[in-house]
């Protein structure tokens, strides 16, 4: 009788267990504990349809709910393809808590191998949020992932590459704010579990896309905005896709749900000794149209008055030298020759490593 007592506590608690966990809806859907769900979602308007692919995973236990979105730029594959290498590497069986990974939020611009804007309606994705449920088909987007991946969120993160034409340093950056000092600490302690190098450290006291009545225009400071900690990923340049660069977004996001208990392995949080934050940026604008020949590339440390390169007219004639405004190390810089009048040459991060 005391075997089957215990038998049968067992089972009941068992039972208790299984359905203690709240329900988790997604798209009209409720994904069930252990499993994970792929959706496809339409989007369209008057003129033109797309959609977006996201994939939904819920935990065995219960947890936080971490919101991931790849291919805003359509043309930044590292996150990308460190997307596609998720699915398998998230197990619902032994995650806590729920993630909701938009794998492409951009199809049409990957698709299209269209740099920075989405071909169909010729709109940056990652200058629209929080998007118009009745606008075109990027603004439909931007609307769909704010109210539907951000506004489920307890932590946000969006990841992004160098595009085309970007000769860029990989790094993490979180959003900071004195007025929000829980969600600003939460976001760094994130942007340092994805293990890059170099930490960017968005200022946004202020700034008018965390105000009340202006846009966030980006898309995890929608997130920010919403008092969610949100850290940002830029891994990769120039269009490439180095399997190098995928696998370190990947192993960056394991261990950023490993730091925020998202897992329930008992591998311990990979911490990194030292890391180089970036505070202060200092970028300069070209005043030509022309040819740019880069004398520097992303990663180089720089001198106040170090020459970055020169701007040539159509014939060979420069037409200006361009020398670097501040010290510090070159986070981007034009990697292709064509350039445009007014458009961003260099960034240059101040260090302070700590």
């Amino acid at each position: 009788m005391k075997l089957k007592s215990v038998v049968l506590l067992f089972f009941f608690a068992t039972i208790k267990l299984a359905y203690a966990q709240s329900a988790f809806t997604f798209f009209g859907t409720d994904i069930k504990p252990g499993t994970k769900h792929h959706f496809k979602i339409p989007i369209s308007d008057d003129k033109d349809s797309t959609f977006i692919p996201i994939t939904v995973f819920r935990g065995e236990e219960e947890g936080p709910v971490l919101g991931i979105t790849a291919g805003v730029h359509g043309y930044e594959y590292p996150p990308i393809l460190a997307g596609q290498r998720l699915i398998k590497s998230i197990d619902p069986k032994t995650l806590k808590g729920t993630v909701i990974l938009v794998q492409i939020a951009n199809v049409a611009s990957f698709s299209g191998r269209s740099p920075f804007i989405n071909p169909l309606d010729d709109k940056n994705l990652n200058r629209t949020f929080p998007g118009n449920s009745e606008g075109t088909v990027t603004e439909k987007i931007a609307n769909f992932i704010s109210e539907n991946v951000i506004s489920k969120s307890d932590y946000f993160l969006d990841m992004h590459a160098g595009d085309a034409s970007e000769d860029l340093t990989s790094y993490s950056a979180f959003y900071k704010n004195s007025t929000m000092p829980e969600a600003s600490q939460k976001a760094k302690e994130m942007a340092e579990a994805l293990l890059f190098d170099y930490i960017i450290v968005f200022k946004t006291d202020g700034k008018d896309y965390v105000k009340k009545d202006k846009p966030s225009l980006y898309c995890s400071a929608e997130a920010f905005k919403r008092g969610i900690p949100a850290v940002d990923i830029e891994c990769g340049g120039l269009g490439k896709s180095e399997k190098e660069k995928v696998l370190q977004v990947e192993n960056g996001v394991l261990n950023m749900m490993n730091k925020l208990d998202m897992t329930v392995t008992n591998s311990e949080v990979i911490k990194k000794s030292t890391y180089q934050f970036v505070s202060n940026r200092v970028s300069q604008e070209s005043n030509h149209d022309g040819i740019f020949y880069a004398s520097k590339q992303s990663g180089d440390y720089v001198k106040q008055g170090m020459t970055l390169g020169v701007i040539t007219d159509y014939f060979g004639n420069t037409l200006e030298t361009l020398y670097a405004k501040a010290n510090g190390v070159v986070l981007y810089i034009v990697g292709t020759p064509p350039i445009n009048t007014g458009e961003t040459l260099v960034t240059i991060g101040d260090i302070a490593e700590k």
